[in-house]
């Protein structure tokens, strides 16, 4: 039997992060265990919190009227290694990594994320007491569309 260990990508490219955050969540019995089509689940809009996905909106409103472009691609997408996905974002004020992996043996789902703050520190006492919320409503969300239960 192999020991547990534990490592991410998201470690990997963030080795000096100001803050971490693991979750884990149960692998549904007839879901994917592709770990890229659990990080695309993750990122979709419909994974986020309403709450969320109102303030994206309301961003990008502001950026579009002060004449800067509003991207929506901001998360993407990085390599996929073994059982891990991983997302990445460059900001201008925080550099983020999510590593999304899949223990099909174990049947878990584990969501790695490791961030910086770059500049003023003061905005990462929110982002930090949000993010473990976010990600648990995320995975629960994914879960529920991967699995192909409905509501």
């Amino acid at each position: 039997m192999r020991q547990p260990a534990f490592w991410s990508l998201a470690l990997a490219e963030i080795t000096d992060p100001d803050f971490t955050h693991v979750a884990i969540g149960v692998l549904p019995a007839h879901a994917t265990a592709d770990p890229a089509a659990w990080a695309r689940a993750l990122l979709s809009r419909d994974a986020l919190p309403r709450w969320i996905a109102g303030l994206l909106y309301l961003h990008g409103i502001a950026l579009r009227a002060a004449g800067r472009s509003a991207r929506c691609d901001r998360f993407r997408l990085g390599r996929v290694e073994g059982d891990e996905a991983l997302i990445s974002l460059d900001g201008r004020r925080l550099d983020l990594r999510v590593g999304v992996g899949v223990d099909e043996d174990r049947a878990l789902v584990r969501v790695v994320t490791a961030g910086r703050i770059k500049g003023g520190r003061a905005w990462s006492w929110p982002v930090r007491s949000v993010l473990p919320i976010l990600v648990r409503r995320m995975i629960d969300r994914s879960r529920r569309d991967l699995s192909g239960v409905t509501r």
